[in-house]
């Protein structure tokens, strides 16, 4: 007779040998799993969200009046440093969640539970899927913390409850090609550690040449011409134009619609497209990966 201890196909996992007979079973089994894997191991979820909220009481506290002074110079005058700052930590929290999904995808590796996943007839999109979603509602979560934490820091939504809707959806966009990318490097490297210094090479550049944390006009030229290829510019630039209700697009000049739209336009389609390339390239992977490729 097994014990709790012993036993490690129970619950969700359990779930994974029985197979369902539609995608969107193979989808909710999945989701079900994930979202029991992350409340079983919550270390991972509080990780991902301390470090954006140390990021946002430093830079405020620390760079605040020198950020405050090139905003200002930029063009913003009257917004504070907090309401500039919080929607790149939004997306900075969208990312460093999206980092973990990677992770656990390395730890059913190295367990053999992904192994056993792939010789269920299960419907390898629907893991991928089902996989996601799950760590989606998280990366909602955890940008509505942020939210609120920035509200309670003195930073001001001007377009409301649905802009801060608005703001957790971009992250929700913008978190995928990173879900992707990191899933895709999972398979790819199959070790733990390759998959995290992969993605913290890329996490810290990423942000840093980016117009998450200074206008691109107080930046060199080489970062700006770095930022107009940088997807963090786009998200941060779309939820930031929800925060501030204003175009604030710095890397492409759009004037045919009006207002935010000038910048929420360009910036979902840039990341609609990134999204759904490097998914079709984790689903790829994941689908041609076979048992022998992941022992």
């Amino acid at each position: 007779m097994s014990t709790p201890s012993t036993d490690s196909t129970t619950g969700a996992d359990a779930d994974v040998h029985r197979a369902s007979n539609s995608f969107v079973g193979d989808v909710w089994t999945n989701f079900k799993r994930w979202n029991l894997k992350a409340v079983r191991n919550p270390f991972v979820l509080v990780v991902s969200l301390v470090q954006p909220i140390i990021f946002l009481l430093l830079f405020t506290e620390v760079f605040g009046q020198i950020a405050g002074g090139a905003i200002n110079r930029g063009g913003g005058a009257g917004i504070s440093y907090e309401t500039y700052l919080v929607p790149a930590i939004a997306i900075q929290v969208s990312l460093a969640a999206a980092i973990t999904s990677g992770i656990g995808l390395v730890n059913d590796i190295e367990e053999g539970m992904f192994e056993k996943i792939l010789a269920t007839p299960m419907n390898r999109t629907a893991v991928f899927v089902g996989k996601t979603a799950a760590e989606v509602l998280r990366i909602v979560v955890q940008v509505g913390i942020i939210l609120g934490l920035g509200v309670v820091l003195g930073a001001e939504i001007a377009t409301g409850l649905v802009g801060a809707v608005g703001i957790m959806l971009v992250g929700l966009l913008f978190s995928l090609w990173f879900i992707a990318l990191s899933n895709a490097a999972a398979v790819i490297t199959k070790d733990q550690e390759s998959t995290i210094i992969a993605a913290n090479l890329l996490q810290f550049p990423l942000l840093f040449l980016s117009s998450a944390f200074l206008p691109l006009d107080a930046l060199p030229e080489w970062i700006q011409t770095f930022a107009r290829f940088n997807p963090v510019t786009y998200g941060v630039d779309a939820a930031r134009a929800l925060m501030l209700d204003q175009d604030v697009m710095t890397v492409v000049e759009v004037t045919q619609f009006s207002g935010i739209w000038n910048t929420l336009v360009p910036a979902v389609v840039v990341l609609a497209v990134l999204d759904l390339v490097l998914g079709a390239i984790a689903v790829f992977l994941l689908t041609r990966a076979t048992s022998s490729d992941v022992k």
